[in-house]
């Protein structure tokens, strides 16, 4: 495979990144570049061009002209001019984009063979990507880092009064992405948040065409990192007491990243000045007027607060630091036992937030964006509001006050993040290119006869040697179609298979049953059931239902990423009739629905046409299989109207919710075994039990 990548934003090169030095030189060039390098280490990709935009500057003594630059042996950076000669910001870059795309064109002319794939990053390389794709038939995968839409409502919800020029810059932006996620072959996103949140505001958001795959990092460096003289000679001349556990941050002073919220968390809060302090690394200086606008806004900013809240000897922020000294920094504050903390409004991923869990760190980090996901697999910190002062000032209180809190986050943090490794990223990257370049192949499902139906979490799920049983049985299977059936949202259900080694199931009903995706024939990408949506949106009052809910003490709601379309989720610790109070408190307002009460403490809201059992039911009858030839399999209080309506079910031996003993059960099987070897033994019993034409073809 050639793969040939575009990035026209900030100063790329292939060493020596002067990151920071504008406001676009930041975490996406780090991104690419260690992408690619994991990339050339596959034999199956020949060659990798970094295709960018040439101009010069006077900012800076490196020449960033037209030309060529080897990076590694198969890595090469190539620098196309476009009709300005200068640099420019990503606002400005639309200008270029034609006279870029022409330059790309003949660039691509001249190859002996075109590229097998395209990968565009942000949405000036993917109109570019668009552009060529309509010129020369070259497919695209498109890797955003941050989008117009999220950037739009953050402003919006700041109050920010917007003029002319960044108007017309977000819609121009906006209107690329819309492009961009229409013509893509496939969308790399770094975070559930980003796939399932952040792209739902667009037009040609089309989540089966989305993968998320996280970012990988070089973490050994911080693993054994350890504080420096060089680090207590940078801090010392800030502070009264450099001995206190410290709240650190690293970040570029734009605007997205919020440094002035963290501030005023710290200054607002006497408990947390007298506990601790607070070092900001806000990239390199020399007069801060010299810098672009943002840049020197934000830092006016923060200098402004610093002064307003009198936190002289309590904030260190230096202008000055080498590239070393980021992991001693982080030592530093480990040594300290401080925090490290990510007050982004938004942040795509965070790879500031592996340093640190690798440096030994705890977190407080923003509750937009990829922390969502690092701190869940991790365990080893608290997601924050990050417009909410308070909230980062009594995050950081409680976990300097819980030293076995902190000592735990810190030993959860240094174990988990080993997985975010940029082999694995490539190998996932690699697969879906793969799978993507390979000619169209009929379905999956086309033709079945028989299907499985399984819940993930604690059926399949739960044992790896179960799921190599549960491979090695299923690739012998004949016309028996799969699928799964969880109250995971769709993006989480393809993560914790890909996590548990169970190959992309050609069907996926998501979300406690109100969304299906049926794999295409490209085998990377799926397509939803629309007809299933349009049904649940008949008498589904959302709006109405979230207001009723809101007067109901007993149940607290789970986090944005698990309120969907067509479900409403939260948490209760309440008694077990909490489904008859719920559902009495619903009706008596005159709202109808399906209420599901599992594992004790979860609580799903959904339409009343909708369940795991309806889904099945619906897939079932689209498919054209005999209700005989229907196999479910679940363990918990969510599967029980999928295993009530199915003739052939299937109850795991580790089962929950006292399911074997609940009414209209009496028909469900209960295997011997737990996990999925549990369910390869209760479709065997089905298949003895009952040898019907499609369970002997099973057989054969």
């Amino acid at each position: 495979m050639h793969i040939v990548h575009i990035a026209l934003q900030g100063c790329l090169r292939g060493h020596d990144v002067e990151y920071g030095i504008t406001a676009d030189t930041g975490g996406h060039i780090r991104y690419l570049l260690e992408l690619v390098e994991a990339s050339a280490r596959d034999p199956a990709v020949t060659r990798l061009t970094l295709v960018t935009r040439a101009f010069t500057c006077q900012f800076s003594e490196i020449d960033y002209g037209p030309g060529a630059e080897q990076i590694a042996p198969g890595i090469e950076l190539i620098r196309l001019p476009s009709e300005s000669p200068d640099y420019l910001c990503k606002e400005a870059l639309w200008r270029e984009l034609p006279s870029f795309t022409d330059a790309l064109t003949t660039w691509l002319d001249a190859l002996r063979a075109p590229p097998a794939i395209i990968h565009a990053h942000y949405a000036d390389a993917g109109e570019v990507a668009a552009e060529i794709k309509a010129r020369r038939g070259i497919p695209f995968v498109f890797t955003a880092h941050s989008l117009g839409r999220s950037k739009q409502k953050c402003l919006e919800h700041e109050g920010a009064t917007l003029d002319s020029p960044t108007l017309d810059a977000l819609s121009r932006r906006i209107t690329f992405e819309e492009r961009t996620i229409r013509e893509a072959a496939l969308i790399i996103a770094s975070s559930r948040d980003e796939a399932e949140s952040q792209y739902a505001d667009y037009d040609h958001y089309a989540p089966g065409k989305i993968r998320v795959i996280a970012p990988g990092s070089h973490l050994d460096e911080f693993e054994t990192a350890r504080s420096t003289p060089a680090v207590d000679a940078l801090l010392a001349p800030f502070l009264i007491d450099p001995d206190k556990p410290a709240l650190i941050a690293i970040a570029r002073p734009v605007t997205r990243k919020n440094l002035a919220t963290l501030v005023r968390a710290f200054g607002e809060s006497a408990a947390l000045r007298e506990k601790a302090n607070l070092v900001i690394v806000a990239g390199v200086r020399e007069h801060i007027d010299d810098l672009e606008s943002e840049l020197a806004d934000n830092l006016h900013e923060l200098l402004t607060l610093i002064d307003d809240f009198d936190l002289y000897g309590h904030v260190a922020y230096p202008k000055h630091h080498a590239p070393e000294d980021i992991k001693a920094l982080y030592a530093w504050a480990r040594e300290r036992r401080g925090i490290f903390v990510n007050p982004a409004l938004n942040e795509p991923f965070g790879l500031t937030l592996l340093e640190a869990a690798a440096a030994g760190l705890p977190l407080i980090a923003t509750d937009s964006g990829g922390p969502n996901d690092i701190i869940e697999q991790c365990a080893n910190g608290v997601l924050v509001n990050p417009r909410r002062p308070d909230d980062i000032a009594r995050a950081a209180l409680a976990l300097l006050d819980d030293p076995a809190r902190w000592q735990a986050m810190a030993d959860n943090g240094r174990r988990a993040v080993l997985a975010f490794d940029w082999q694995r990223h490539a190998e996932r990257y690699h697969d879906l290119v793969a799978r993507l370049l390979r000619p169209p192949r009929r379905s999956i499902l086309e033709g079945v006869t028989a299907l499985l139906i399984c819940d993930i979490d604690n059926t399949l799920t739960g044992s790896p040697v179960g799921v190599l049983a549960f491979n090695t049985w299923f690739a012998e299977q004949k016309r028996l179609g799969f699928g799964v059936a969880t109250g995971r949202s769709f993006h989480s259900a393809l993560a914790i298979l890909s996590q548990a080694g169970i190959p992309y199931p050609p069907l996926i009903i998501s979300s406690v049953g109100t969304e299906i995706h049926y794999l295409n024939d490209d085998g990377v990408t799926y397509r939803q059931d629309t007809a299933w949506r349009a049904t649940l949106d008949r008498r589904w009052q959302r709006e109405a239902l979230s207001e009723a809910l809101s007067e109901f003490d007993a149940i607290t709601p789970q986090g944005p990423l698990e309120q969907r379309r067509h479900k409403l989720s939260f948490l209760s610790d309440d008694s077990d009739d909490i489904t008859l109070r719920l559902t009495r408190h619903l009706q008596q307002r005159g709202l109808r629905c399906t209420v599901v009460h599992s594992h004790g403490r979860y609580v799903d809201i959904l339409p009343e046409t909708a369940s795991k059992g309806r889904a099945v039911a619906h897939v079932r009858a689209h498919l054209g299989v005999d209700e005989a030839a229907l196999y479910v399999a679940g363990d918990s209080g969510n599967d029980l109207d999928m295993l009530r309506a199915s003739k052939c079910s299937i109850l795991v031996a580790n089962y929950s919710d006292g399911l074997a003993q609940a009414p209209g059960m009496s028909h469900v099987y209960v295997a011997r075994a737990s996990h999925a070897q549990g369910v390869i033994e209760g479709v065997q019993h089905f298949q003895g039990r009952s040898p019907t034409p499609a369970a002997k073809d099973i057989a054969s």
